[in-house]
């Protein structure tokens, strides 16, 4: 019998690559454990996370929010959930019709919801449809710290500091002092309902020094809302109350226009309960011990008694275990390279922002649960970068959540009108939205094409994992719906006899005016990967192949290219000596890295581009998962250092904070797209891909690393 080790030279010696890259199994919570988050200093970029998903409370470094104004401009101390929407009224009875603007394009005219900026009412009509409706900032628990003297504490008055976020568990233990008398603490997030719970020690309380206090924001409608709204101005246009006591509990009520949701609280002890200032509640704990325990769910209905302190930490403690041991794990801990342990550490981190901030019901925002970005609303070209690395990870069922969102009967109600009304067929996905599938106004987004293929990709991968009927049955009417707008998207040029995409597009790389632009590089390659992967839908489905999509694929544009590279786009010769054009997302590296070898790119040719890409672009001027794509194309160019190099690139937007969060800029402190694209990477470059003999592909010589239980990436 041959052993382990022998076993897998062979399969390696004969091209075959094991599922699993080692014999001895990870020890997972060895290699997620050295990577607790700790907090010694104030940092307002440091700020902790518990959260399911689906809804995710950020905490400073007292474990709660009692600090928000502290945080604002940092890693702010955020309150949300998928569920929490608003709306302000739309007294002026605006319609999405007022943003429309027709633009001729290949001999006729196409609509668009675009921003605009005459006439007015057109210009506030577009701004009211961006900006509603808006996720809410749900509310503001933290603690009321009060010193000797009866004043009450700020941030800087704490001295001591040590909080610890351990990833395995999903808790924040935080400890400080208080002119001299220290305060422990320790936060869960329960795993299926809306709620944080929270733990304190200290003869504060016995003191009566340390209360808490919930407080309600009023939403900004701005583009971001980071929680601290409370100017007096603000005070009547809405209403909270406490509308249930009894015993050790109570439920407050929360009302905003028409949109209303609950807090119920539970405690430990003889608390009591008041309100305080306009629209905040303080729970002052029994004066009798030196602890206390609270827990807080928001939910948008009555849910029953809430989960005490202790129920709610098991709770957290196995879901949290049993994420970290399904699917797969990656261990770079006996690679004597000093960037192996900070790749680990930004893997480990990102697996855990993902799960707690974006694994709910719906497409996220890409500031996932902590605050606004674009009034809180995802944005569906971001959905592959959020979640396809789920599948990779072998986790596809935390995908599926989120992608079963497309079937809802008024989403695809939505987004088969922007194809009528565009004079296309099937369904055109939106860009810009929110949970009901509404198209929001953007000028840059309304002409974005290249979340179409997304639906394709992910129900595929679905497909993959589980090969049976329902699956099949469960996508395929959209996977050809996704398909029919596809094919009947391209314009068919007679003199060439060929089909263009566009004009009237922007690419993935957004400098590019929509009505000049035809054939980006990176559209073009998925455009064909995903009509041929529509037709094997249909085959399995027993259905003859479309001709209109074979029509399109026999005739699809050819990559456009001069001087030996692929361009970003035909329609942009000067794609590397316009400055302006080597910018934004170097989407071309797209067309084989995010996209697999589908017969249209010549390996040499796209050598050549990356070797272009990597020296000559402004990568200063680039996005978060930039890093991770031009890292997948490197893995599939068979240049592994290169995709460590790209992963661990020293620009600002590739910067990973301590608490994990991929930071861009002053605006968007935070960037799960990412994090996500770094967890696809890192798949790609140990398991491969389809085809791929390589093992490890992306992963170099010397490095030595083990994984267990990822999958090859299409």
């Amino acid at each position: 019998m041959l052993s382990s080790r022998v076993l897998s030279s062979f399969l390696l010696l004969s091209g075959i690559v094991p599922a699993v890259a080692q014999t001895a199994p990870i020890n997972r919570q060895a290699v997620v454990e050295r990577h607790k988050v700790v907090n010694t200093t104030t940092d307002s970029l440091a700020s902790l996370t518990v959260g399911n998903g689906a809804f995710a409370f950020t905490t400073d470094v007292t474990g709660l929010q009692s600090f928000p104004e502290y945080y604002q401009k940092g890693v702010p101390l955020g309150t949300q959930s998928e569920w929490g929407w608003h709306s302000f009224p739309n007294k002026e009875g605006y319609k999405v019709e007022e943003s429309q603007r027709e633009y001729l394009l290949n001999g006729r005219k196409v609509p668009y919801t675009v921003q605009v900026k005459t006439p007015e009412r057109a210009k506030v009509a577009q701004d009211f449809l961006r900006a509603n409706p808006h996720r809410l900032q749900l509310g503001n628990l933290g603690f009321v710290l009060l010193k000797k003297d009866g004043s009450k504490a700020t941030i800087k008055d704490l001295r001591d500091i040590r909080q610890e976020l351990n990833p395995w568990t999903g808790e924040i233990s935080s400890h400080f002092t208080l002119e001299g008398v220290p305060v422990d603490v320790l936060t869960v997030g329960h795993q299926q309902q809306d709620e944080v719970a929270v733990q304190v020690k200290s003869p504060l309380v016995r003191q009566q020094r340390i209360q808490v206090a919930l407080r309600f924001p009023y939403p900004t409608a701005q583009w971001d809302d980071v929680g601290v709204n409370y100017e007096a101005a603000n005070d009547a246009k809405h209403t909270s109350s406490i509308t249930e006591q009894k015993g050790k509990a109570a439920v407050i009520t929360h009302q905003l226009d028409s949109d209303k949701y609950l807090v119920a609280l539970g405690w430990d002890g003889d608390a009591k309960l008041a309100a305080g200032r306009k629209h905040e509640f303080v729970l002052t704990p029994d004066k009798k011990k030196d602890s206390f325990e609270l827990s807080c769910r928001f939910s948008a209905r009555p849910e029953g008694a809430v989960p005490s302190f202790a129920s709610s930490r098991e709770n957290s403690q196995k879901a949290w275990k049993a994420y970290w041991t399904s699917g797969g794990a990656v261990d770079f801990g006996t690679t004597t390279d000093p960037r192996a342990k900070e790749l680990e550490r930004r893997v480990v981190l990102s697996q855990y922002l993902i799960k707690a901030q974006t694994t709910g019901n719906f497409p996220p925002q890409e500031t996932g649960l902590t605050y606004n970005s674009w009034f809180g609303k995802p944005h569906l070209e971001m959905h592959w970068w959020h979640s396809m690395h789920h599948a990779l990870w072998g986790r596809v069922d935390l995908m599926e959540k989120s992608l079963d969102w497309y079937l809802r009967p008024e989403i695809v109600a939505g987004a088969k009108a922007i194809a009528q009304r565009q004079g296309y067929e099937g369904i055109r996905w939106q860009k810009m939205t929110d949970n009901q599938g509404k198209e929001a106004p953007s000028s840059v987004g309304a002409f974005l094409i290249w979340q179409q293929p997304h639906f394709i990709y992910m129900a595929d991968l679905v497909y993959r994992d589980r090969k049976n009927a329902a699956t099949q049955k469960k996508y395929q009417d959209l996977v050809f719906a996704t398909a029919d707008f596809m094919a009947s998207y391209p314009f068919y040029e007679k003199d060439k006899n060929r089909y263009i995409l566009g004009k009237g597009l922007i690419p993935a790389q957004e400098r590019f005016k929509a009505e000049e632009t035809f054939n980006p590089t990176y559209e073009l390659v998925y455009w064909n990967w995903a009509l041929n992967v529509a037709q094997e839908w249909r085959k399995r489905a027993g259905l003859a192949r479309n001709p209109k999509w074979d029509e399109v694929l026999k005739k699809l544009s050819k990559l456009p290219q001069a001087n030996g590279v692929y361009l970003a786009t035909e329609s942009a010769p000067d794609s590397y000596t316009n400055p302006e054009f080597k910018t934004d997302h170097p989407s071309v590296l797209g067309a084989l890295g995010m996209m697999p070898v589908t017969g249209q790119q010549d390996m040499a040719t796209m050598r050549r581009t990356f070797d272009l890409v990597w020296t000559d672009w402004t990568w200063d001027k680039t996005w978060g998962w930039d890093f991770p794509m031009t890292s997948m194309t490197a893995t599939r160019l068979g240049l592994p250092e290169k995709a460590v190099d790209a992963l661990l690139m020293k620009v600002h937007t590739n910067t990973y904070l301590p608490n994990g969060h991929n930071f861009q800029d002053d605006r968007l402190r935070l960037y799960l797209p990412g994090n996500g694209g770094l967890l696809a990477a890192v798949a790609l470059m140990c398991a491969g891909y389809e085809g791929g003999k390589d093992a490890n592909p992306g992963i170099p010589k010397s490095w030595n690393v083990k994984w267990e239980g990822l999958q090859k990436m299409p």
